[in-house]
């Protein structure tokens, strides 16, 4: 069964010394006495000097900035996509998560300050307000010719190999379904 977000965040802490030998607390002092400013930074230092894998140095560099993704609830994060000039965006958003949800019972939308993570043993969407008039779906389909209508990701976003862009619920039909079925199968 899938974990939500906080288990899983706490499975890491509670890991953490076993994994690296030492605390979260200690990493945060680490990472503290670097001075580095930024997440990207101070992620790329953990990793680089300190061996760690990008989750754990994700983690840290979260704690250690008390970054406002890391601290806010998931319910908070999606309603704070979806506010102001986005707020039209909410249905289709609602739309997507009812048709993914009936992929399978491990599947985990995992918000984040810009977009929500889409996952099930690992992230095969995501979900994203990317302008008050459009979400655009990035899903993992490696492989896969890009199309039209399934674009190749290029800056959209790094962690996804493809983008679909919508503009209402009709958009939400067979063959984006389709898609990102083919990408959750993947991904178990």
């Amino acid at each position: 069964m899938a974990k939500s977000p906080e288990e899983a965040t706490a499975t890491m802490i509670a890991n953490l010394k076993e994994k690296t030998g030492k605390t979260l607390e200690q990493w945060v002092k680490i990472a503290s006495a670097s001075k580095l400013p930024k997440h990207g930074e101070i992620v790329a230092m953990l990793k680089k000097d300190h061996g760690l894998t990008h989750g754990y140095a994700n983690l840290i560099a979260h704690s250690t900035l008390k970054s406002a993704a890391f601290d806010a609830a998931p319910d908070d994060l999606v309603a704070a996509q979806y506010s102001g000039a986005k707020a039209g965006l909410k249905p289709l958003y609602d739309a997507l998560v009812a048709a993914i949800g009936r992929f399978g019972k491990d599947v985990e939308f995992a918000p984040k300050k810009a977009y929500v993570s889409v996952r099930r043993a690992k992230q095969f969407a995501i979900l994203q307000p990317s302008t008050g008039t459009r979400l655009d779906v990035g899903i993992n389909l490696k492989g896969e010719k890009p199309t039209d209508r399934l674009e190749a990701s290029g800056s959209f976003n790094a962690m996804v190999s493809h983008r679909v862009r919508l503009a209402s619920v009709k958009d939400v039909d067979k063959q984006l379904t389709g898609w990102l079925k083919q990408a959750y199968d993947a991904a178990g």
